[in-house]
């Protein structure tokens, strides 16, 4: 991906200027629909408004919205961070809307680890500072709202673990009062907002990194239809590989799902039956060797070709 990103290292001063700023400020969580638009010259496009975003982790989880004044490049964005006794270190970061997600590596600099999606009105949203992302670099996929995009890390020119977080809108412009579960947090302000996404019914509430356990990380995974998706980890510390097959539909209800792995030249370990969530962890151990995976929901299923071989 060509987009060069202009979020660069906090100076120590910018930091202190921040944290005194915290330290000073008591904001409360609210409810209120979106304050009034910001001066001409900083204004954002009027889709940023028009798409209706939630908190970028799983349901339930409060973090707070950091959208500190006083060096922070661009000016508008929010640093997700740590709420009360929840480290936000390593969480699950999920799409804040649906759209086409974009996946790059800055490296050591800047962005780090980081994910564009463009929305359906063409507004965008980032998420940097990654640890991990289920897609290489330079490669795209269609997410809904709640897709797993990665995970929470401290990754470029990041000082300490936390999310950075944009909204943009279709012409680039950061929108300087994001709107995010309906909380409104402008310039100078801190919130804590609690997450109503993958919520309910429509959205399994496990994730592949929680099914297979950690030090875990997603390096492939395939669409099932409209009825679920299987997924491929592995775990670089140990060799070993993992596949979960999770549900999209009759979630909570004991239905067919199957998950498989297969090591070239040794026989195939999969698991089947009828599972209310997912199918799996099938995990082996191919350090160096190429694997055959995939799994099923239903009649919908997915057969790898002998790959990723390193």
């Amino acid at each position: 991906m060509s987009v060069t990103s202009p979020f660069r290292r906090t100076t120590s001063l910018s930091r202190s200027r921040r944290w005194a700023f915290a330290a000073l400020a008591a904001f409360t969580l609210v409810t209120a629909p979106a304050a009034a638009a910001a001066p001409a010259a900083s204004a954002p496009d009027a889709g940023v408004l028009a798409t209706a975003h939630k908190s970028p982790f799983n349901c339930g989880k409060t973090f707070y919205a950091n959208n500190w004044s006083g060096g922070h490049n661009p000016n508008g964005s929010i640093d997700w961070q740590s709420y009360g006794g929840d480290a936000i270190n390593g969480e699950t970061v999920r799409a804040t809307a649906a759209g086409t997600a974009t996946f790059d590596d800055e490296g050591g600099t800047s962005y780090g680890k980081w994910v564009q999606i463009v929305h359906g009105d063409g507004t965008r949203t980032r998420y940097a500072h990654l640890a991990t992302m289920v897609r290489a670099p330079g490669q795209t996929m269609s997410v809904s709202q709640g897709t797993v995009i990665g995970t929470v890390g401290s990754t470029g020119g990041s000082e300490a673990p936390h999310l950075h977080y944009e909204q943009r809108g279709s012409t680039g412009v950061v929108d300087t009062s994001p709107t995010v579960e309906g909380v409104t947090v402008s310039v100078g302000q801190k919130k804590a907002v609690t997450s109503t996404n993958a919520c309910g019914g429509s959205t399994n509430p496990y994730t592949p990194t929680e099914v297979c356990g950690s030090g875990f990380s997603v390096i492939d995974q395939a669409a099932l239809g409209t009825v679920g998706r299987t997924y491929l980890l592995y775990n670089s510390g140990t060799g070993a590989n993992c596949v979960v097959t999770l549900k999209a539909t009759n979630l909570g209800t004991p239905s067919a799902v199957s998950a498989f792995l297969e090591p070239q030249g040794s026989s195939r370990t999969t698991d089947s039956g009828s599972y209310s969530y997912y199918a799996g962890p099938v995990k082996r151990s191919a350090p160096g060797t190429c694997v055959r995976w995939g799994g099923s929901v239903g009649s919908a299923g997915y057969t790898s070709p002998f790959e990723h071989c390193g």
